[in-house]
């Protein structure tokens, strides 16, 4: 398979991928029929780090827990850092391949649950080594510091906090640019789509945990219900978004889970709920977080509660991630370059998404470096076609049954991403 692309300033860079190609689909099918859950990608780092090590990087591994850096340094220039993410879901895949994962393991709860990169972080391996083997063989294209980076733990939030952490801008290299793509399941394969400025969701987990006065469900006057402080605290909720916050700042808060009570006549002590919060400013975030401490004590406080019962609002700080913010002038660049690779009738506009990515942190440190994320398409097109046509719902990421095209998804990924790269380099 022959890439050939040129850039806007005429400097030609072909990419053949015939004899590499093989190598790559065999790698991203161990990947597929191998994941490991978030935490636990002993291997798979050791996978990334041997690749990486046979190309010539200088290899760190273990880094924020499994995560592998990289390190190629052709001469003076600008520092690039791609990154991937490497861990799977607890999903048991139903795609009906002959290649699908059939792992299964027990869980943190002692539970059997299977394993499959429902995300995508196998295509996103597989185009980073591609991309890997691609600039050093066109090594003479660029000057600088290659940084390849490996994360681990993208799927709890914990993987780029614990790299930035150990200190990977100052132990390792601090980049000047940093890229990074994503598999898409609304795009068809063989096209990118991108957009500058906000792309991805900050998102928070939230515990509120409401008290109340139990008792026996044939004297309720002698009791403050929780379950109806629960229930007109969720009703309450809804008005943050549609009647607090501007409508032109995006707003996304669930109560995905709620627990009280434990028999049909008892009116306990205390129910509980879950929620996730989505947006994209962060001025909005701390405006949602702060109107449901308001809200829930408002609704206890007119119930007769004393103070010391007003609900608790816990934040999973540990867990949240900002949303994902390309940098316009970066991005732009960016979107040139790969539309110079691949042709600018399969680089796409796209809409921002209320999906969390903690790929953002790595644009929120003092250092406020540049970043750039953009969706490679994994539909196959043929599918991708019959679905518009047919008005039918693609499988979306995390599905049992997202099956990307990864034979046209990969070189796809390789090529834009190397064009990439070196765009930012030069």
């Amino acid at each position: 398979m022959l890439f050939t692309s040129s850039f806007s300033n005429a400097q030609s860079l072909p990419l053949d991928l015939t004899s590499t190609m093989p190598e790559i689909e065999k790698f991203y099918l161990d990947l597929h029929q191998s994941p490991e859950l978030s935490l636990h990608e002993q291997v798979t780092g050791r996978k990334i780090a041997d690749r990486l090590a046979q190309l010539g990087f200088s290899v760190t591994s273990n880094v924020g827990g499994y995560g592998v850096i990289g390190i190629y340094k052709n001469g003076d220039g600008p520092t690039v850092m791609i990154r991937t993410d490497t861990d799977g879901l607890p999903i048991t895949e139903q795609t009906g391949k002959p290649y699908a994962s059939k792992v299964s393991v027990i869980n943190e709860h002692g539970t059997k649950v299977g394993v499959m990169h429902g995300c995508g972080h196998d295509i996103h391996m597989s185009s980073f080594i591609g991309t890997a083997e691609q600039l050093i063989t066109h090594k003479d294209k660029w000057q600088g510091t290659l940084m390849m980076v490996a994360q681990p733990a993208e799927e709890v939030g914990a993987g780029a906090k614990a790299m930035l952490k150990e200190g990977l801008f100052s132990k390792y290299a601090k980049p000047d640019h940093i890229v990074a793509l994503h598999v898409s399941a609304n795009v068809p394969a063989g096209k990118v789509a991108l957009k500058n400025e906000y792309t991805m969701a900050s998102v928070d987990s939230v515990d509120i945990a409401i008290k109340g006065k139990g008792g026996h469900g044939a004297y309720p006057h002698t009791t403050i219900d929780p379950v109806v402080l629960a229930a007109r605290s969720v009703l309450a909720i809804q008005t943050i978004t549609s009647r607090e916050l501007s409508p032109l700042e995006p707003s996304v808060i669930t109560v995905g889970s709620i627990h009280g009570g434990s028999k049909h006549n008892v009116i306990s002590d205390e129910v509980k709920l879950q929620l996730t919060l989505r947006s994209y400013n962060p001025a909005v975030r701390t405006a949602q977080i702060s109107a449901l401490k308001r809200i829930t004590a408002g609704i206890a406080q007119s119930a007769g509660l004393e103070e010391s019962l007003y609900p608790t609002v816990h934040v999973h700080e540990e867990e949240s991630i900002p949303s994902t913010y390309n940098d316009p002038a970066q991005t732009n660049l960016v979107r040139n370059a790969i539309e110079g690779a691949i042709g600018k009738n399969n680089v796409l506009d796209t809409q921002a998404v209320m999906a969390g990515e903690d790929f953002g942190l790595y644009g929120r440190t003092e250092d406020n470096i540049p970043i750039t994320l953009f969706w490679l398409g994994g539909v196959n097109p043929s599918q991708y076609a019959d679905a518009k046509k047919n008005n039918r719902v693609l499988p979306s990421l995390h599905s049992s049954q997202f099956a990307p095209d990864y034979k046209i998804a990969i070189p796809t990924g390789i090529n834009a991403m190397t064009h990439a790269a070196v765009a930012l380099f030069n």
